[in-house]
Parts: C-alpha cells; structure tokens; sequence
C-alpha cells in the first residue's frame, strides 16, 4: 500500500475505539503505530516525527481541532485524519479547512474508511514521488 515504513499515530480518550483502529492498522502491515488517550500527549510526541496521525474530534482539554491546527503549525506535510463520532459537516468542513487530509465517522465502516484512507495516502505519496521523479528529469535538462 505505502512504500516506505509510516509512523502513524493514533489519538482517541476511548480505549476500545484506540484499540480496534490499532488492530486494523497493524493488520495493513503498519509495524510502527503509537496510541495516545489525549492530544497534548501526541503533541508532546511530534518530535518523534510521525507521517499519518488518526485524531479524535472530541477529547478532553485539547479538542481533535485544536490539535489540528498545532499539528500543522508543526509540520504541515503530516497526513492528520479527523475521526469523529458525530456526522457533524461543519466539524469536517473546519477540519478540512485547517489542514485535515479526510474526516472519517466512527460507525460500523470505520475500519473500511480506514483502509481507504490509507489507501488514498499511499496513491498521494506515489503522485508526488512520480512529480518529483519528472520535475528532477525536467531540470536535468537545463544542466546539460
């Protein structure tokens, strides 16, 4: 699915829904996965520099937007999904606007859309590497 090890990130205060989303992302063969119960724990981690973050909307102190928007203040190349247990589309529509790859509700095709996002990151990343693969050919030429 992806070509190099992703370090993901998992954030949600509910440890089943933590656990369950874990299980699915190991199971795509994701070896390096870390969970955290809060955002200022994952904001605390972002020096570890992961690639794709899962973050719940509602948390306690640090809600999944205000997490968001740190996060992208940090590095705004990592991948964050929203994960939410209401269908709320100004909640998506904000996330999507501060930065937020996708917006995923937990209901029963959670592990699916997981799948799918994950999916749609790794088509991402190979359009940038087969951009960046042209763009260096491109500028080849002018250093002949």
């Amino acid at each position: 699915m992806l070509d190099k090890p992703f370090k993901v990130f998992l954030v949600d205060d509910d440890p089943f829904c933590r656990q369950l989303m874990e299980q699915a992302i190991r199971g795509l063969d994701f070896q390096d996965v870390h969970s955290f119960d809060n955002g200022a724990a994952c904001l605390d981690a972002l020096i570890d520099e992961p690639d794709i973050i899962f973050l719940d909307q509602m948390m306690g102190s640090v809600s999944g937007t205000d997490a968001l928007k740190a996060i992208k203040r940090f590095n705004p190349d990592i991948y964050v999904v929203l994960v939410s247990g209401q269908q709320q589309v100004q909640v998506a529509v904000d996330s999507l606007k501060y930065g937020a790859f996708d917006y995923v509700v937990k209901d029963e095709q959670l592990l699916d859309r997981i799948t799918a996002v994950l999916t749609k990151i790794g088509q991402v990343q190979e359009l940038l590497a087969s951009r960046q693969k042209t763009k260096s050919k491109f500028l080849s030429l002018f250093s002949l």
